[in-house]
């Protein structure tokens, strides 16, 4: 029942506006710590351990706090507590936001409107954006979508479904703890060179926990497509050559799917980063294609939740 709640709660309001974020309060917790970190510790050794130790307190925080308030709030008012739980399931799952932002973007952009496109997708990504033409914002819009897939969406419900087979936890601490973990990778799990040793454990512990649920969801989506194994040839050709163990291979399932090209060149702070092409140009990227990969993490979705209400309920039953 979480996970139904959870998900419908996503998909049709997602994350308002004015309402206190778990992810804000981890933004917070991170800054702060980081802060100190960096005030402190000078030597590499020790940004690594306080690294480590960042990293171990909010994810294990994360998740003993959303353990702790389902298990406080149902103890008042079980109804409220499923209520809770399913609140803050949801605002693990990211698939309303991601969609949003991308319709932000692309609404100027077939309107004819490319600058404020351009002010508008600085807002999602990291690269420079003033100078992108009409198809590199396109490109820029898919890449930050597939991505985002993996880790936004489909990885949360991973680890919520885990939990949701552990009465004593339940969903709502392992899918908490998991957004702890890439919401660390987001924030300082890049090769900055303030964050290089910091974040050294966040990245890798990310790339750990998200391995699993990408390599799961590039399956599925193979399967989605009704041609699993072009799809999945071309993921094993093209993949393999992002740094990133994870982002490469979500991408490159729906470039697949898609029959598109992404990666190549972009511009980080006015420095060129060439990406890995993933995928063939059969097509070009358009607002179709976006919105195809949005049908396909739905369907992942569903097919996710489903199968695993229906192994609960029969669980249930036994």
């Amino acid at each position: 029942m979480v996970l139904i709640i959870a998900a419908s709660l996503d998909y049709f309001i997602g994350d308002p506006w004015n309402w206190l974020h778990p992810v804000q309060v981890m933004g917070w917790f991170i800054s702060r710590f980081t802060k100190l970190a960096l005030n402190y510790c000078h030597h590499s050794l020790t940004q690594r351990l306080a690294g480590i130790v960042i990293a171990l307190i909010l994810i294990i925080g994360s998740g003993l706090f959303g353990w702790l308030i389902v298990r406080c709030v149902s103890q008042l008012n079980p109804i409220l507590g499923i209520l809770v739980e399913s609140i803050l399931l949801a605002s693990c799952f990211a698939f309303k936001s991601l969609r949003t932002a991308a319709e932000t973007v692309l609404k100027p952009l077939q309107a004819g409107n490319i600058s404020e496109a351009r002010s508008l997708l600085s807002n999602f990504v990291g690269r420079d954006t003033q100078h992108l033409s009409s198809e590199e914002i396109f490109r820029a819009v898919l890449e930050t979508v597939t991505e985002n897939a993996t880790d936004g969406v489909m990885a949360p419900l991973f680890y919520a479904i885990i939990g949701a087979f552990i009465p004593t936890i339940g969903p709502c601490s392992f899918a908490l703890a998991y957004k702890a973990s890439s919401t660390l990778d987001s924030m300082i799990g890049y090769r900055d060179i303030n964050y290089i040793h910091l974040g050294w454990f966040s990245a890798r512990l990310e790339d750990c926990l998200t391995w699993f649920p990408c390599r799961l969801t590039v399956i599925t989506l193979a399967l989605l497509s009704r041609k699993p194994l072009q799809v999945i040839n071309i993921c094993q050709r093209d993949a393999p050559k992002d740094l990133s163990p994870n982002s490469g291979w979500s991408e490159c399932a729906y470039a697949a799917i898609l029959d598109v090209q992404m990666g190549g060149t972009n511009w980080y702070r006015g420095v060129a980063k060439v990406k890995p092409l993933l995928g063939d140009p059969i097509n070009p990227i358009t607002a179709k294609s976006v919105e195809t990969s949005f049908k396909l993490t739905r369907y992942s979705f569903l097919l996710w939740l489903g199968g695993a209400t229906s192994l609960l309920f029969l669980t249930t039953i036994e």
